[in-house]
């Protein structure tokens, strides 16, 4: 069972979605639930991301009947009727939101898609006459499994076992097949065949005599977009986009920011077949790399503004929206893992002078802490600990930045915890703001790990991971 995110809000820079062009003739589609109770809540919507869009919500009446009912058409796609109060396994069924959008649905609480009859909907029809196929082969399938799992070390029954699914897995290929070729105008068809899988050939042999392992995956990356129809508006609102999405770049793209840079071009070039495609992809992307918690993945961030926003292939944001987007990527980009930390300046306990640049070491850690934030209080004296007892003997110094004015207090908290690496403050105001948006210093702590030319190997790490970080740095040093 999915489960069910349902989200309710209003998209202040996300779009909206705009419906097909055809005859306005309003939305009524009548639903019958036997066995739900009489004023339950039922919703309609519509898959959005990786959740659900409420669209509507009535009450059923003393018979399980409902009806959604308006003068305009509701954008098209794969819908949900939702009962929140309902069992777990009772919360939803899906269904077809096609240009005609006067039909009608009967069902049963014991089994929505086995009980379900259509009136009126070509879409539904075929799209319930799919599921029923389907759950009855996995009936079949199931205790098969659970018996290749048992006769797993024999190999004779389980040659046996495994031809039977074999069988089965052959008959929903050309059940499925069937339907695409007699119903290839509808959309539910699109849809299914957007869920086929690659079909991978045999790896061509190369010129050593030995295939290519890697053959299957560069052939099924390749492929795996062939299916779906990036100029169809009505694929965003389907479950399988988003899971698709995250699949090509999660899974099959290399976690490195350069590979998954060009798997965003790809995507994003694709999506200029619909503007409102484009649009789901920009929005999207950019959220989840900007908000990401992977390190050096903010690059990604960056790539998608500097191509797409500074050229004004993003153009449904207002002014603010574009500021802040395009800001964020200013202040990020010198901040990208492999870049050349920005030099400061910063003054010690005795007023003395101390610049970054200056310091000769291996690896500088350059923490930004406050000596009131709690947290520091706490990470500030655990990464004493660790300098004295480890990483210093590595040949890594500490430019500690205090972020706050107290002179006072800070020289307190040094005293009070003995931190003998070096300690730094800008007295100045004005520049203190500067180093913090240099820095991009949101919150404290803050660390930043240098090498001996300052290149920023790693940034947002914590403790733990440090000591690990460098020993694996260490390590590529010595294979080249």
């Amino acid at each position: 069972m999915k489960a069910i995110r349902l989200i309710l809000f209003s998209f202040n820079f996300l779009f909206a979605f705009s419906t097909f062009a055809s005859e306005n003739k309003g939305c009524e589609i009548k639903f019958s639930v036997k066995g739900l109770k009489e004023g339950s809540n039922c919703i309609l919507a519509h898959y959005h991301y990786n959740f659900q869009l409420k669209k509507d919500s009535v009450k059923s009446n003393a018979n399980g009947e409902f009806i959604f009912k308006q003068d305009d058409k509701y954008p098209q796609g794969m819908y949900l009727i939702i009962f929140p109060d309902a069992s777990p396994n009772k919360k939803y069924f899906d269904f077809v939101m096609d240009a005609d959008q006067h039909f009608s649905m009967e069902t049963d609480t014991s089994d929505y898609i086995r009980n379900m009859k259509i009136k009126g909907s070509d879409e539904n029809k075929v799209f319930y006459d799919y599921q029923h196929f389907i759950s009855n082969q996995q009936k079949i399938i199931e205790p098969l499994r659970d018996q290749s799992k048992k006769l797993k070390n024999n190999k004779d029954s389980s040659k046996i076992i495994h031809d039977k699914m074999a069988v089965i897995d052959n008959e929903v290929k050309s059940y499925k097949k069937n339907i695409l070729q007699a119903n290839n105008k509808l959309f539910i068809t699109k849809l299914l065949k957007a869920t086929d899988e690659p079909e991978i050939p045999e790896a061509p042999v190369k010129a050593d005599g030995k295939k290519d392992t890697l053959f299957a995956y560069h052939y099924y990356k390749a492929h795996f977009w062939d299916n779906f129809d990036f100029s169809d508006e009505r694929m965003l609102r389907t479950p399988i986009f988003h899971p698709k999405i995250k699949q090509y770049l999660d899974k099959l793209t290399p976690q490195i920011p350069d590979s998954i840079n060009g798997s965003v071009d790809y995507l994003l070039e694709k999506g200029k077949a619909n503007p409102e495609v484009f649009k789901y992809l920009i929005n999207l992307l950019v959220y989840d790399y900007e908000s990401s918690k992977r390190m050096g993945f903010d690059a990604v961030f960056v790539h998608i503004v500097e191509k797409y926003y500074l050229t004004k292939q993003v153009t449904w944001i207002d002014s603010t929206r574009m500021y802040k987007v395009t800001e964020r990527a200013y202040i990020l980009k010198p901040l990208l893992i492999g870049k050349k930390a920005p030099p400061i300046i910063m003054q010690d306990t005795t007023g003395k002078p101390v610049p970054l640049y200056n310091i000769k070491a291996n690896y500088t850690i350059v923490v930004f802490w406050d000596y009131a934030c709690g947290h520091c209080k706490k990470d500030i004296p655990a990464l004493h600990e660790l300098y004295k007892t480890k990483l210093k003997a590595m040949g890594v110094e500490v430019y500690a930045v205090e972020t706050d004015s107290g002179l006072k207090e800070w020289k307190k908290f040094i005293n009070e915890n003995n931190l003998s690496w070096i300690n730094v403050i800008e007295h100045d105001d004005y520049k203190r703001a500067v180093t913090k948006k240099f820095y991009d210093i949101y919150k404290t702590p803050i660390v930043y790990l240098l090498d001996e030319n300052k290149i920023i190997k790693a940034k947002h790490i914590d403790n733990e991971q440090l000591i690990n970080f460098i020993e694996m740095l260490e390590k590529e040093k010595k294979k080249k």
